[in-house]
């Protein structure tokens, strides 16, 4: 069995990882999941979250909203959006935090609750890979 297995990350704008991987994990929509070279194929919805692989050691993304394809041999994760540590707008990403933290303790009946805790979700995950949560 191979030690690696082809993974490839593409967001509607731009391809963002070509790579040999050794393993990854992905936040799929009933949670996370680990794969290994030689994983059982499937397709899994993905959900707001970081994905982490080790391909000359540990890379980190936040990503939101997709699907993701394993096979054996091959991993292709199709994002709506997937972020680098260094591309990460980290004030940006503070004010949608605040934004959305202070949507759900408005009161207001007329908020999107599920919206908003997407929105508090996606923007803690970009802080959180960025480092600076």
């Amino acid at each position: 069995m191979a030690d690696t297995f082809q993974l490839e990350i593409v967001t509607p704008e731009k391809k963002v990882v070509e790579t040999a991987a050794e393993e990854v994990q992905i936040p799929g929509k009933n949670g996370y999941l680990g794969v290994l070279p030689g994983h059982a194929p499937l397709i899994t919805e993905l959900a707001v979250g970081e994905i982490k692989y080790r391909a000359n050691g540990e890379q980190r993304l936040a990503v939101a909203w997709g699907f993701a394809e394993v096979l054996p041999d091959k991993v292709t994760i199709l994002a709506e959006t997937a972020e680098r540590p260094e591309e990460i707008d980290v004030e940006r990403a503070r004010r949608a935090k605040q934004r959305a933290q202070h949507r759900l303790t408005s009161g207001d009946t007329n908020v999107d609750v599920e919206r908003s805790l997407d929105a508090l979700k996606k923007a803690e995950t970009r802080l959180e890979v960025a480092g600076k949560q």
